[in-house]
């Protein structure tokens, strides 16, 4: 998508060159200090977040958290890093039926030597289609950034008639809802849930991965949620989860410093309920990073080990540890083997997967994944579970959980663990656990959430709350003896 040695040159050189193109005089330093046109910065770091994820196959949180650290990006606005954070998800969302619209107005291949002008292109086309924002402002800024480029400033003038003929074929030729939503999920995903799920489930996952996710938020101390709903301005889910619309930035909400809260998906926080009432248990927590779990068993009281074989990842699970005033003890470690000569009254399997329930909050799944992973991680899954399963006590429970929605993730490794073992039962969840509405639990007694699906307000029992949830799947079991 994007030449490399344009993508490695320094954002802020990119600024000075695209503000002096204007008639600006650039800073002599190269610094991002010399001020270019409002916007451009925000863009600037919206097309590297796409060249990163489509062209050097990177993960969005991971390339985010790389480029505000830059001196190009570190001092930007909220406003101007949540706008480019929305160009770039967005492109990233609707990327091939926007890449469609935009190819039929190239006549040829670009390039080898483009810069980055696929993903100017492709924000410019977000920005026109999905945010909405003025034709002429859009072509305008990309115009700018590609000849801010000295890879791609031949092709400013290319960008700006290509990107003008985009503008005036809107309405006829981009897509529409609900054929939008099918258009941007990858063929072979989207007719793995339909087999999964049927026809109609399947269309309505897919609608619902491509909006933006709420803010949900798990408390360290769950009977304050009605006095932090009020503090936050945020609705109170059935399930025990705050949730937000409109947040900002998540470190200056009221009770963050503080450590009474943390960002979790309400899904996300219902794997660790399932193992109920863990006061003076000793609990594992495997694959725990970035440390959700681990924190929700710490404030109910466990005594956790949580494992995790990414040092870098555990790293952060040490920092939200610190700043929740919560405690566990850290081991990092490969689960599949990890062979602690002890065993545990409980033990949380959050296992690697193909994470095809968490497009909406990560849209770089929809390029990063392929068909072949599920495989290949079900057997991974399939080892770490056989693992787990040795350092429960009898008696003790366990519980494996996914944020797929490939039942290959989900319910038929379940019953696969059931099928090949006599030393462990399936303990189906009910609705009275944290709060489970019935709709989200199959026939034997598997957790499965859907994207589609809308979590209860607290508040106001029998209405929905908005934003869907993550797909998530969990299974309880119950080691014999004890």
């Amino acid at each position: 998508m994007a030449d490399s040695k344009d993508r490695k040159s320094p954002p802020s050189a990119r600024l000075n060159r695209a503000r002096s193109a204007r008639g600006g005089r650039p800073s002599q330093s190269g610094s991002s200090n010399s001020r270019p046109q409002p916007g451009l910065a925000a863009r600037e770091l919206a097309v590297d977040l796409i060249a990163a994820v489509l062209s050097d196959r990177r993960g969005f949180d991971e390339a985010l958290a790389g480029f505000i650290g830059q001196p190009a990006y570190r001092d930007l606005e909220p406003r101007d890093l949540g706008m480019a954070r929305s160009i770039a998800a967005n492109a990233l969302r609707f990327a091939r039926p926007l890449q469609e619209v935009v190819s039929k107005f190239i006549e040829k291949p670009l390039p080898v030597k483009q810069g980055r002008v696929s993903a100017i292109l492709l924000s410019a086309a977000a920005q026109m289609f999905i945010l909405k924002t003025p034709a002429h402002a859009a072509i305008s800024l990309a115009v700018d950034q590609a000849r801010g480029s000295r890879q791609s400033a031949h092709m400013a003038k290319f960008v700006n008639a290509v990107l003008r003929k985009v503008a005036a074929a809107e309405t006829t030729e981009f897509a529409r809802p609900p054929d939008l939503a099918h258009a941007s999920i990858p063929p072979w995903l989207f007719q793995r849930w339909v087999g999964a799920y049927g026809e109609e489930s399947a269309a309505a996952i897919a609608q619902a991965s491509l909006r933006e996710a709420p803010l949900d938020l798990t408390l360290k101390q769950p009977d304050s949620a009605a006095a932090w709903a009020e503090s936050l301005g945020a609705e109170q889910l059935a399930t025990g989860s705050l949730r937000l619309t409109e947040a900002g930035r998540v470190d200056q909400l009221p009770g963050f410093k503080d450590g009474a809260w943390w960002v979790q998906d309400a899904a996300a926080a219902l794997p660790a309920r399932l193992l109920g009432d863990v006061r003076g248990l000793e609990v594992a927590d495997l694959c725990a990073a970035p440390g959700g779990k681990t924190a929700q068993l710490a404030a109910a009281g466990a005594a956790v080990v949580a494992v995790d074989q990414s040092s870098a990842r555990l790293v952060r699970v040490r920092d939200n540890l610190a700043r929740l005033q919560l405690s566990a003890e850290i081991v990092e470690a490969d689960v599949a083997t990890w062979a602690p000569q002890r065993t545990f009254d409980a033990v949380l399997l959050d296992a690697p997967c193909t994470a095809t329930g968490t497009i909406r909050r990560h849209p770089d799944i929809l390029h990063l994944k392929r068909e072949s992973d599920i495989a290949e991680l079900a057997a991974l899954q399939r080892s770490m579970l056989e693992n787990a399963a040795k350092l429960v006590r009898p008696g003790g429970l366990l519980v494996y959980c996914t944020c797929s929605l490939q039942p290959e993730e989900g319910e038929e490794q379940a019953e696969r663990f059931l099928a090949e073992t006599t030393d462990w039962v399936s303990e189906p969840a009910s609705p009275a656990v944290a709060a489970i509405p019935e709709e989200w639990l199959t026939e034997k007694g598997f957790l499965r959430t859907l994207p589609s699906m809308t979590p209860a307000a607290a508040a106001k029992p029998g209405e929905a709350a908005f934003g869907g949830i993550d797909g998530f799947f969990a299974a309880r079991f119950r080691r014999r003896g004890g």
